[in-house]
């Protein structure tokens, strides 16, 4: 096969699209099989979300000791954490350290873009094409390309006209951004959105934040390690066995029932979590807030009470607290001096949801009702199309010729976010219909699918078969399964970026598995065990 430029095609047994937390293990077990495998990201250095997301305020939600490897205990204890929620700088040392630690560069290719992939079903295998006019004939193709990868930047009409810089948070540059004395707008209050106004409000001359969607939030509390991280290294071989087996793949798994305990105590394990300062009232909490109405509305209360008080401004609570959903079925942030950051005189808030953005002018910001705001910077935390975007966004060809863009474009479908039907030996992690879509501490389930793949990868050869791929029969289960463990909760009645509805067109279904990590993990081993049941193998 001869590339574009002439030149012979490169031929692997394995190509990974990203060089993220799942593209890095990845490589690292593939490669341990003995296969010729490289790994291709479009950033110029390894992280995948944690090169990109390098925003003001940018740091882990989960707490630092689970966002971690644990197939090696040494690669685990010999980095030492500073804090338990750590920012972005850290967290991508920390990421060159695993690459280092492991001699992963001398097989990954930066500042290359994967363009197009198609199936050739003479040969039964992948022709990949890069931006660069690179042709790569491979066997496997592995898509790593994480669940939040694709940004929504052209948003609202005008946006090359401003005058001065627009940056969304997800492509802020590596150099210095100097927002001293600057008139600053923020477009998006989402997680991302909160920790880049909670960090540049003290900074800036004036903060406009445009607020469509009020989310729930919780305090962080992220106390530094003064002991070399002893305590938690010490959990090691504990973490390692309860993580995979949680609702979540965090620490912490839900307690007792709601109707076990009096009202009282209810309120007490409230109060109790809530002053833990992570994610464990959302994720740990009462597991029948995701499911009945009326608890779910009552937590929801205890959660607006403790905004409001740190609030006090009636405008201001009927801005940012939420109302007309409940919590827990979005994404739920958390945050150090948000709420506060709202009561600044250098901060106004602005409601568009009944008052929409229309445009970005020259000079900044226009509303419908033809209010104006000037600015010298905008910032965009506008979101993703989470879960498809960054596959859709590639040329992908399937049998047949199939266009995956397509195919999403109409019905967003997997066997268990694992692998697609009609694109065989392509094998997908982060994708629609696993928990790693959305409800996963993702560490803990990228590990987990690409440990399976990397077990199937070696089943196939080990019985001498060259081509697999999810029947239609066996995804048509999934797909059903997975429906009805969502659409029985009440995330699925909740419009977000969950169920793709902040993309216009998107097909509307829940992206992530709701069943638990622990029982897709063992589903997951479970059709390892029966030979791949569901799969057709040739």
């Amino acid at each position: 096969m001869i590339a574009k430029n002439g030149s012979q095609a490169t031929t692997l047994d394995a190509l990974v699209i990203g060089a993220g937390v799942a593209g890095l293990y990845q490589l690292h077990q593939l490669r341990g099989q003995g296969l010729k495998v490289r790994a291709y990201d479009n950033a110029s250095g390894v992280g995948g979300t944690w090169f990109w997301n390098r925003y003001p305020g940018a740091k882990f939600d989960s707490e630092s000791y689970i966002y971690q490897y644990l197939f090696d205990e040494d690669l685990y204890k010999n980095w030492t954490w500073s804090q338990r929620f750590p920012g972005q700088p850290e967290i991508e040392r920390w990421m060159n350290y695993v690459a280092d630690t492991l001699d992963l560069r001398r097989d990954i290719q930066f500042d290359t873009t994967i363009t197009a992939a198609r199936w050739n079903e003479d040969t039964g295998r992948w022709t990949v094409e890069t931006d660069q006019g690179e042709v790569i004939d491979t066997q496997f193709l592995v898509t790593c390309c994480g669940m939040l990868s694709a940004p929504l930047e052209d948003v609202f009409p005008g946006q090359d006209s401003f005058k001065g810089p627009i940056f969304h948070t997800s492509r802020w540059p590596r150099e210095a951004v100097d927002l001293q004395g600057k008139r600053v707008g923020v477009v998006g209050v989402g997680a991302t959105g909160i920790q880049v106004i909670q960090t540049i409000a003290d900074k800036v001359d004036h903060l406009t934040v445009f607020v469509r969607t009020p989310q729930y939030v919780l305090p962080m509390k992220s106390p530094a390690f003064d002991d070399d991280g002893a305590a938690y290294k010490a959990l090691f071989a504990q973490l390692k066995e309860t993580l995979p087996s949680t609702f979540t793949g965090f620490e912490y798994d839900f307690g007792p029932s709601w109707a076990e305990l009096t009202p009282q105590q209810r309120r007490d394990r409230l109060e109790d979590i809530h002053a833990d300062g992570s994610l464990k009232l959302w994720l740990a909490s009462f597991a029948e807030m995701f499911f009945v109405e009326e608890i779910n509305q009552e937590i929801s209360e205890f959660v607006r009470e403790k905004m409001r008080a740190r609030l006090k401004d009636k405008r201001l609570c009927d801005l940012l607290i939420p109302s007309d959903y409940g919590f827990g079925t979005h994404r739920v942030p958390l945050e150090m001096g948000y709420l506060e950051t709202y009561l600044r005189p250098n901060v106004e808030a602005v409601g568009v949801r009944d008052n929409p953005i229309a445009r970005v002018t020259p000079e900044g910001i226009a509303l419908a009702d033809g209010t104006t705001y000037d600015f010298d910077v905008i910032i965009l935390a506008t979101g993703f199309d989470a879960g498809t975007g960054a596959l859709t966004r590639i040329d992908i060809r399937g049998r047949d010729n199939r266009s995956l863009t397509e195919d999403w474009g109409r019905d967003i479908r997997t066997m268990m976010g694992l692998q697609v039907h009609g694109y065989p030996n392509m094998f997908t992690t982060a994708v629609p219909l696993a928990p790693s879509a959305a409800l996963c501490n993702m560490t803990t389930c990228l590990q987990q699918q690409t440990e399976w793949i990397s077990d199937c990868i070696a089943y196939i050869r080990a019985n001498d078969k060259t081509v697999i791929e999810p029947t239609a029969e066996g995804e048509e289960a999934w797909v059903q399964h997975h429906d009805e463990t969502a659409n029985a909760t009440l995330i699925s009645k909740t419009d977000s970026w969950y169920l793709g509805t902040n993309v216009p067109g998107k097909p509307r279904r829940v992206l992530s598995y709701c069943g638990g990590v622990g029982t897709y993990r063992q589903k997951c081993a479970d059709v390892a065990e029966t030979g791949y049941e569901g799969f057709a193998m040739r």
